[in-house]
């Protein structure tokens, strides 16, 4: 009997969704190319290609965001990317055209909008590059293009639905 509840505890506790993010650009766990470096550090700045699958039922739409914890710096937001997406094509953030129609991307820790690539302080050691999918429970986030990543961050944990994430490492 105690088995039986443990089953069901278990079994109860585990989301009927998997959701999951890929990218041929960077590897969970791997180091960074200098493609998805920033300028300043000598890079060439490209936002990777990422695509995802395994949304839960209800999802309104999307967001995906570049994060250092290390440094407590936001690298991207990009939101209000339409339910019907399921992904983002290498270079989208500098080239908005190519994101998918209505989606907004914030303003970076750099005070810029859009991508801003890995450049931590030389000697820092390692630096965890966290690349998020988020689903979320709303259509659209009550922001624009000014807004930080602290501000967009906080609501992407109260909405979100699922998410999934691709931990990249970068040191200078």
């Amino acid at each position: 009997m105690r088995s039986l509840f443990l089953f069901l505890a278990l079994t109860l506790a585990t989301p009927a969704f998997a959701m999951d993010v890929k990218s041929h650009d960077i590897a969970d766990g791997a180091m960074l190319s200098t493609q998805q470096v920033y300028t300043d550090c000598n890079g060439d700045n490209v936002s990777p290609g990422v695509f995802w699958s395994g949304a839960p039922a209800g999802t309104k739409s999307f967001a995906v965001t570049l994060y250092d914890p290390d440094a407590d710096f936001w690298h991207w937001t990009a939101f209000d990317i339409p339910a019907t997406a399921t992904s983002i094509v290498r270079g989208a953030s500098a080239t908005p055209t190519l994101l998918p129609a209505g989606t907004i991307q914030g303003r970076n820790d750099f005070a810029r909008t859009g991508y801003g690539g890995a450049c931590p302080p030389p000697g820092s050691g390692k630096h965890h590059y966290q690349f998020t999918v988020w689903a979320l429970d709303s259509d659209a986030l009550p922001f624009d293009s000014n807004a930080g990543g602290g501000a967009v961050g906080a609501y992407l944990k109260q909405h979100a639905l699922a998410q999934a994430t691709l931990t990249a490492i970068y040191q200078r």
